[in-house]
C-alpha cells in the first residue's frame, strides 16, 4: 500500500480537471475520457476541436498518478484522501487494506489536494482512465454521480478535509453515557474540558455534555474550551478555585485527561478518591497511566473495514452490505481506575427535567 499526493495547499494555483475540461467543451467527461483513451478515434473532427480548444484554454495537464496506472493488474483498488496533510487515519486505512486484501484486491492510497469539487475531477480522471475497478473517497465529493464514472465510486466520508473526524468517529452522544454511568456514582458536580471546536468531534462532546446535566438535573461548574492537549487539562483544574464542589471532569481526549491527573495530583487530590476523570480515545497513555484512565474506545479499524466492504460489493456487482456499523458498536466506554464512587454515591438523581 503507497500513499501519493499531488500539490500542496498555497504553493501551486488550482489545477484545471478533466471536468473542468468537459464543462468548458459543452460535453460529457466520458467523452474527454474517450478523446484521451483512445487517442481521439472515433470522435467527429467538431467534438476533438472543442475538446482541444477547451484544454488550451484551461492549459489541462492530465492526472498523472492515473496515467502512471496504465500496467496496473486486474484487481487493483483506490483510497483517494485529501492531500499535504501531516497526519493520515493510520488505524482505519490499515483496516480498509486488509479487507481489501482480504477479498483478493491491491490498494493504491492517492492524496489530492483542493476542496470537495476538485477532488471529484481528479476522482472522475482516475476512474475514467480505467486502471482501477474502484475509487473509494474517505472524505466528502461535491456532487459525485456515481452514474457518471466508468467505475464504481463509493463514499465514505468519515474525515473532512483537513481530517478531522466525522459520523461515528466523531461521536457526541457517548458521552451521556459517560455522565450518566458518573452519575449513577454519585457524582453531582462536573466539569467539562473540552477540545478545539475546529472539530466536530469537540463539538458534539461538548453539546451532549451540557443536554445530559441539564436532563438529568446535575449541576456543572463550567465548559473550560481546549485544544486537546494535556496541557489544557492541567491548566483547567489548576484554575479551578477551592471549594468548587467539582468531583467528575469529563475530559474530551485522554491527552486531556492526563493532564487533568497531573493537575490534581500537583493540588493534593487524589484520583479517583477526590476527583473522578474520564477520557476519550482509549490512548496507550491511557492504559499506562497512574491511575489508568476510564475512556471511551473508537472502533476506527471497524469503520475502515466496512468502508471498503462497500466498495468491494460495487466493484462486484453485489448488494451494499446492511450490518453497517453503529454509534454504539463503535463507541464504548471502558471504565478503569480514575472514576470511583462520589460523595451522592447510592443515593438518587435529582428529579430528571423534562425534554423540550
Amino acid at each position: 500500500m503507497s500513499v501519493e499526493s499531488q500539490g500542496a495547499p498555497g504553493r501551486t494555483p488550482k489545477r484545471s480537471t478533466l471536468l473542468d475540461v468537459a464543462r468548458r467543451a459543452g460535453l460529457s467527461h466520458q467523452t474527454v475520457s474517450r478523446y484521451y483513451r483512445d487517442n481521439g478515434e472515433g470522435l467527429k473532427a467538431a467534438t476533438k476541436t472543442r475538446i482541444e480548444s477547451a484544454i488550451a484554454e484551461l492549459d489541462y495537464r492530465p492526472n498523472l498518478i492515473a496515467r502512471s496506472m496504465r500496467t496496473r493488474r486486474t484487481g487493483r483498488l483506490a483510497i483517494v484522501l485529501p492531500g499535504g496533510r501531516a497526519l493520515h487515519p493510520t488505524e482505519f486505512l490499515n483496516a480498509a487494506a486488509e479487507l481489501a486484501r482480504e477479498e483478493g484486491f491491491t490498494v493504491e492510497m492517492v492524496g489530492y489536494d483542493g476542496d470537495a469539487a476538485e477532488r471529484l475531477g481528479r476522482v472522475l480522471e482516475l476512474a475514467d482512465w480505467g486502471q482501477v475497478e474502484g475509487v473509494l473517497s474517505i472524505s466528502p465529493l461535491d456532487g459525485v454521480d456515481r452514474r457518471a464514472s466508468s467505475v464504481p465510486i463509493v463514499v465514505a466520508p468519515e474525515y473532512d478535509d483537513d481530517m478531522r473526524a466525522l459520523r461515528n468517529l466523531a461521536d457526541g452522544d457517548t458521552a451521556a453515557e459517560i455522565i450518566e454511568h458518573l452519575a449513577g456514582l454519585g457524582h453531582r458536580t462536573f466539569l467539562h474540558i473540552a477540545g478545539d471546536l475546529r472539530w466536530t468531534s469537540a463539538r458534539n462532546r461538548r453539546r451532549v455534555y451540557q443536554e445530559t446535566i441539564d436532563r438529568l438535573g446535575l449541576t456543572s461548574y463550567g465548559i473550560v474550551d481546549g485544544d486537546w492537549s494535556a496541557q489544557s487539562g492541567f491548566d483547567a483544574v489548576m484554575g479551578l478555585p477551592v471549594g468548587s464542589g467539582v468531583t467528575a471532569i469529563f475530559a474530551a481526549s485522554d491527552q486531556v485527561a492526563v493532564g487533568v491527573v497531573r493537575a490534581a495530583w500537583r493540588r493534593g487530590w487524589k484520583v479517583p478518591d477526590d476527583l473522578s476523570v474520564w477520557g476519550w480515545d482509549d490512548q496507550e497513555l491511557s492504559r499506562f497511566a497512574v491511575p489508568a484512565i476510564s475512556t471511551v474506545t473508537v472502533d476506527r479499524e471497524l469503520e475502515g473495514r466496512f468502508a471498503m466492504r462497500r466498495l468491494v460489493a460495487a466493484v462486484r456487482g453485489e448488494p451494499e452490505p446492511l450490518e453497517e456499523p453503529s454509534r454504539k458498536t463503535v463507541n464504548r466506554l471502558v471504565d478503569r481506575e480514575s472514576a470511583a464512587p462520589g460523595p451522592f454515591a447510592g443515593q438518587p438523581l435529582p428529579r430528571r427535567r423534562s425534554a423540550r
